[in-house]
């Protein structure tokens, strides 16, 4: 009896430590690696099941496409600025004061832009961008309001450009007074990079 207690004592200890070796196989890294895998292939973008290399080459694949359609169209915006020869007309409801800082910085923005502006009696001009401006004051803050029309030389209107720009009021008075330079610094930067956008994109309506 004595003899068959310890058979049986020595077979649970035999199926514990088996048991146990069998849990440390489980939780081997060579265990965890397959679901890892597993789990990336199946985060890849329509991948195969056959290679994890499948989603790799394919992965990389989109990121040229849109490289080689965005040269075309770069190159096509630049060329098209670059024919430019804007002409600015003289600014309708602002005073000439206050025009300044506009007109020396719309020069300075179409500059950056590759845009070239020439003078009122430049016969060469392919556009002409006339504005129209007004200002609103409420409280603290004055708003100008501004309106751009774009003709061709023969005096059709192409596009039109429209829009406000807020600040705070300059000092205690109303109306143009109260505008700062920057605000009408920052109506020119606008005024140019909406110009650009849409010369590039064709320029037309």
């Amino acid at each position: 009896m004595r003899r068959s207690r310890m058979t049986t004592v020595s077979l649970l200890a035999a199926l514990a430590l088996g048991a146990c070796t069998n849990a440390k196989d489980v939780l081997e890294p060579s265990a965890i690696t397959p679901p890892a895998s597993s789990a990336q292939s199946s985060a890849a973008p329509q991948g195969t099941s056959t290679t994890a290399t499948t989603p790799t080459t394919t992965a990389p694949a989109p990121s040229p496409t849109p490289s080689t359609t965005a040269s075309p169209r770069t190159s096509a915006q630049t060329a098209a600025l670059a024919k430019t020869r804007l002409q600015v007309a003289p600014i309708v409801g602002a005073s000439v004061d206050v025009a300044a800082p506009l007109t020396a910085e719309l020069q300075t923005r179409a500059k950056q832009r590759g845009l070239t502006l020439v003078g009122s009696t430049d016969q060469t001009a392919t556009h002409v961008l006339k504005g129209y401006f007004s200002t609103m004051s409420e409280g603290k803050d004055t708003t100008v309001i501004y309106v751009w029309d774009i003709y061709d030389p023969s005096g059709n209107r192409l596009h039109r450009i429209n829009g406000q720009q807020k600040a705070p009021t300059v000092g205690s008075g109303e109306g143009w007074p109260a505008v700062a330079p920057a605000t009408m610094q920052a109506i020119a930067d606008q005024t140019i990079d909406q110009f650009a956008a849409w010369l590039g994109s064709g320029g037309a309506g």
